[in-house]
């Protein structure tokens, strides 16, 4: 069957002409359905499809939150802290954004697989979904069949878009047409087979070695917090914030969620020209990921960095706001 690539270097994966360009020049086979447009459809979530193990995970994990104060303790928070920046900047930004959504540069195995762990620890979903999920984020950025726009409310895009239950994105249909390069690839399918095993050996073993501090601290508040930084790029990123360049979306760049999320804040930056390695693109942008993939390119241990940015005045690119 046909497949849809959306992401390849000298694409702008946000512009949906060049998309359907892609499809005409491949000859690709049509799907029965607009995977684009159809797999994120906005519906009231009601009981029959909410998605309760979501819902149900979301619940225990704010529950943790509710409690870790009570069994507070210097080396949990401390514990909570590096495993934050391991999950949220190794694990989110890093490996399952700009490694496996947008292939911006490779990676050693020892160090794809060591990110690939911090990256199911973050449990935000196995990788393919992860990046599929994304790609047609870019593909239909703020239009319909945006998984997560803040067109469809400030509170959908935020959170509430996780609680519908999609079977269309489990489906392998739908990641082999929108992921095939990661469909084919032995580690992601790894990893797609047992990243929850991985979180739950990591809370029993948080909890033998520190208790319920440990288990609290290192995985709910953790979590949690993780969980809202990443949605906050999401739903404020598209709220609030300035524009650098001219894209089709409402993308912004803000601060202070490029703070929280180790550079994704620059996020009009990264709309407009996706595959590029750093989202930071002015002096005083400051993208602790890319300063790391710096780090281990310097190392030899990435390669192939994608981190010159594209001549603004080229044709198909967006234009800097003056």
């Amino acid at each position: 069957m046909g497949t849809l690539l959306l992401d390849e270097p000298g694409v702008q994966i946000g512009n949906e002409s060049n998309l359907r360009s892609i499809v005409k020049d491949r000859e690709v086979k049509p799907a029965k359905r607009d995977v684009l447009r159809d797999t994120f459809k906005v519906e009231p979530i009601t009981w029959k499809n909410a998605d309760w193990p979501v819902v149900g995970w979301m619940l225990l994990m704010h529950a943790g939150c509710l409690a870790a104060p009570f069994f507070f303790s210097w080396s949990g928070l401390a514990v909570g802290f590096v495993l934050y920046w391991m999950t949220g900047c190794l694990g989110i930004t890093l490996c399952y954004h700009r490694y496996l959504a947008h292939r911006s540069f490779k990676l050693a195995k020892p160090i794809e697989f060591l990110c690939h762990v911090c990256g199911v620890f973050a449990l935000q979903g196995s990788p393919s979904i992860w990046a599929s999920t994304h790609r047609v984020h870019h593909a239909r950025s703020d239009k319909a069949g945006d998984p997560h726009s803040p067109r469809d409310g400030k509170w959908w895009s935020h959170m509430e878009w996780l609680f519908l239950d999609r079977v269309e994105r489990r489906d392998p249909e739908f990641r082999d047409r929108v992921v095939p390069d990661l469909m084919r690839d032995p580690m992601v399918k790894f990893f797609d087979k047992t990243f929850f095993l991985w979180t739950i050996a990591l809370g029993v073993a948080l909890y033998a070695i520190g208790g319920m501090s440990w288990l609290l601290w290192g995985l709910c508040v953790r979590m949690v917090f993780t969980y809202h930084v990443t949605w906050c790029v999401n739903s404020a990123t598209h709220l609030w914030g300035y524009r650098n360049y001219e894209t089709t979306d409402d993308s912004r760049n803000l601060w202070w969620v490029a703070v929280l999320a180790n550079g994704e804040g620059w996020h009009n930056n990264h709309h407009a020209y996706p595959r590029v390695a750093r989202a930071g693109h002015k002096w005083w942008e400051v993208d602790v990921t890319y300063g790391v993939i710096l780090l281990l390119k310097a190392c030899g241990l990435a390669w192939d960095v994608n981190d010159d940015l594209p001549d603004a005045t080229r044709r198909a690119t967006p234009k800097a706001v003056a």
